[in-house]
């Protein structure tokens, strides 16, 4: 196509030196990154002349530019993510669909990745359990000091290598830092034993210290079977009753709505762990989650206010579009 101002089948012609001056122009440009001016003054033209030749490569052609970011991750699609979700940041990952393991590796390395940037030294750190979250404390190499809290109690999962207590440990490690680990089951038999964990020293002091976090991780699964670590956790009834009363999503045995309001009574009392307002007063909450079947899910936990960085695989990404009412293509 003729360029604008000039006529049709008019377009400059290269002859076989100017080919080479504008291989060279161009390769100085987009590979070594030189400037107009440097590029200019290296070859004895103007930097207008460079910018003509720069110009008439791309129309033509000659050069392309191709971004590949590494880790497999969809940077226009984690900024589409973010604009439409209103969140402070997203990262979507690129990662096939089966099996599930596949996006949470990709997503754990993800999370590791954004820990090193976020957490500086000095900081209180809140962690919870996920199969994601132990996959990301594997791929952990650099962390600043900083004090690691766990956030709420453990859950037994078959497959899982480690529980909450030994992610915390090992992130601490990674960190040069002090734990605060919670020796409890995430959901425990009735409130009255929870209550009384929750006042037990250790337990109390890893509490009271995320009341001042600066970073949490946490995941959030559907409420619905293989969805969720906690489903299998409760009995039949009280699965029935959270979705009778609304319940969509959890995140660390706390239950929401699709408008991301707590979802309370229930099992709710027998959790070890802090309570979503929790999460909802800390700076930097960073969420995982993949598949698209917690789509409703994530969506929810964005309306609730707890989450300002969002982790998720692309599968899951462009249906939270769809569900936002943006175009995914």
């Amino acid at each position: 196509m003729a360029r604008r101002g000039r006529p049709a089948g008019d377009a400059p012609r290269f002859g076989p030196s100017e080919l080479v001056l504008a291989g060279a122009v161009a390769r100085r440009h987009y590979l070594d990154g030189n400037s107009k001016v440097e590029i200019a003054e290296e070859f004895g033209i103007s930097r207008f002349q460079v910018a003509r030749i720069l110009t008439e490569a791309r129309d033509r052609g000659w050069v392309k530019v191709e971004i590949t970011l590494p880790g497999h991750i969809d940077g226009e699609l984690s900024l589409r993510l973010r604009d439409a979700l209103g969140i402070t940041d997203a990262v979507v990952v690129e990662a096939p669909a089966q099996p599930e393991s596949a996006s949470r590796d990709e997503i754990a390395g993800v999370v590791a990745g954004l820990l090193g940037e976020r957490v500086r030294e000095g900081q209180v750190l809140g962690l919870t359990w996920s199969r994601t979250i132990e996959a990301m404390a594997g791929r952990l190499e650099r962390l600043v000091p900083c004090t690691v809290v766990q956030l709420a109690g453990s859950i037994a999962v078959d497959g899982a290598s480690s529980g909450t207590v030994e992610v915390v440990r090992s992130v601490a490690a990674v960190a040069g830092g002090t734990a605060l680990p919670v020796y409890a089951p995430l959901v425990v038999e009735d409130a009255a034993t929870a209550a009384a964990l929750r006042r037990q020293p250790e337990i109390a002091r890893a509490l009271d210290r995320s009341e001042s976090l600066d970073v949490a991780v946490v995941s959030v699964g559907g409420w619905g079977e293989g969805l969720s670590t906690v489903w299998d956790a409760v009995t039949a009834a009280e699965r029935e009753d959270a979705l009778a009363r609304g319940a969509v999503g959890e995140s660390s045995g706390r239950l929401f709505d699709a408008a991301g309001r707590d979802v309370t009574g229930g099992f709710d009392d027998r959790v070890v762990g802090v309570r979503l307002d929790r999460l909802r007063a800390t700076p930097e909450v960073i969420v995982t989650a993949y598949g698209v079947r917690r789509a409703e899910a994530a969506l929810a936990a964005v309306r609730g206010g707890f989450v300002t960085t969002l982790v998720v695989d692309a599968a899951l990404a462009r249906r939270l579009l769809d569900l936002a009412g943006t175009s995914s293509s």
